[in-house]
């Protein structure tokens, strides 16, 4: 008998893999998701007592077959429904590329007509398995809220043609900067009362690594999944045992996932000795000088203002922007970055006031520096960043 969790696992791998090849073949987004999810139930009801068949996604993809048959002939007249059904008949399993099925479909969800925050709820949701209830608690939206927003997606891409698109090479940057962001919201919450959701994170990791065993040699994938890893290895370590949020150079450096900075360094390094440089390389580059230091005070940071200044050649965009007069702080001094800091312009949030609040502490100016911290506190949405600003700044007011 298969544990359910071995059993949940392996629908979750096979689920964005079948809803693929069902597109693929049939088109449908709606009709075939919801073939995948009756499929996926029946084994879910199935396979724990009855066990796993030899070929699950082939078990997988018949039974949603026929579940989808089913649907589309009621939907119109028997005659024409039999003759599609029978064009459009399944080939063995076996013969199903299910990696580029997920490929394909990651492409069909990252559409150019669709914005960013479609995307990433329909990738989410098609390609990462989660629910419509899933993906809302992770916004922060309401689930009718979600759901239009994912029904609206699939609508407005009713009709692309499934499959890597001809000009994959210029949508390619639009998956990657889809699975940046739901890493990013992952590993640091923009709302809510966790510094962390860890299956947001956890799943970019997943569709990276889908992407990167297909697209090698790429160096922009690589360099992705690279900063993906060497940021993630610091997980343990960003919170304390109440939740508080604990910055990098206060980190125990004991608890960073070795192994997870070891497969980094070997990606990154690999991808850089491949050809030039893209912003993902240059960020896992950034990631790893971080990760290899043994301590917060042996940390290079000349290397890695270097490597910034080489970054905001290629994306001179406000965060990068911030990034860099961090480190321009630590090589030549908390005033060379607030100078940078206060020639910034371009939507920040609370991180200008934060970035602001720390070196003008270590400048000297506590009252600046404590205003600064509250001003910080009192823009963001995430309650350990709220509260980790309020004590710096209690702690310059006594």
């Amino acid at each position: 008998m298969r544990r359910t969790t071995d059993v949940e696992d392996l629908l979750r791998l096979h689920a964005p893999q079948v809803l693929g090849a069902l597109i693929r073949r049939y088109g449908h987004f709606d009709a075939a998701e919801d073939a995948v999810q009756e499929a996926l139930l029946a084994a879910a009801g199935q396979w724990p007592a009855a066990g796993v068949p030899d070929n699950p996604r082939g078990w997988l993809i018949k039974v949603a077959s026929r579940r989808l048959v089913d649907a589309l002939r009621a939907e119109d007249a028997r005659r024409a429904r039999e003759q599609k059904a029978a064009a459009l008949a399944l080939p063995p399993a076996e013969r199903v590329p299910q990696d580029d099925d997920t490929l394909s479909l990651l492409f069909l969800c990252c559409h150019p007509d669709l914005p960013p925050p479609a995307q990433i709820a329909l990738t989410l949701r098609a390609v990462g398995g989660l629910t419509t209830a899933e993906i809302a608690r992770a916004h922060l939206v309401p689930e009718a809220t979600m759901a239009q927003r994912i029904s609206r997606a699939k609508q407005k891409i009713k009709g692309a043609r499934f499959g890597r698109p001809d000009n994959w090479v210029e949508r390619l940057p639009a998956v990657l900067h889809t699975l940046y962001l739901i890493f990013n919201e992952g590993y640091t919450a923009t709302s809510g009362p966790a510094l962390q959701r860890r299956d947001l994170a956890g799943e970019a990791i997943r569709l990276t690594r889908t992407v990167h065993r297909l697209l090698p040699e790429t160096g922009e994938v690589t360099g992705l999944l690279a900063l993906m890893l060497l940021t993630d290895a610091r997980r343990e370590a960003r919170t304390g045992p109440h939740g508080d949020l604990v910055p990098l150079d206060e980190q125990d450096r004991d608890r960073w996932d070795k192994a997870a900075i070891e497969e980094g360094v070997a990606l990154i390094t690999h991808a850089l000795s491949s050809g030039p440089a893209g912003p993902y390389q240059l960020r896992a580059a950034i990631a790893a000088v971080h990760d290899e230091a043994p301590s917060a005070e042996a940390t290079d940071w000349r290397e890695i203002l270097g490597l910034y200044d080489v970054l905001v050649r290629l994306v001179p965009g406000p965060v990068e922007l911030l990034n860099r007069a961090v480190a321009v702080a630590m090589v030549h001094g908390p005033e060379a970055g607030l100078a940078e800091v206060d020639a910034l312009v371009g939507e920040l949030g609370h991180r200008r006031d934060a970035v602001r609040g720390h070196l003008l502490e270590r400048a000297g100016s506590y009252d600046e520096a404590r205003a600064a911290y509250e001003s910080a506190a009192a823009q963001t949405l995430s309650l350990p960043e709220q509260r980790y600003l309020q004590g710096r700044a209690a702690r310059l007011r006594a």
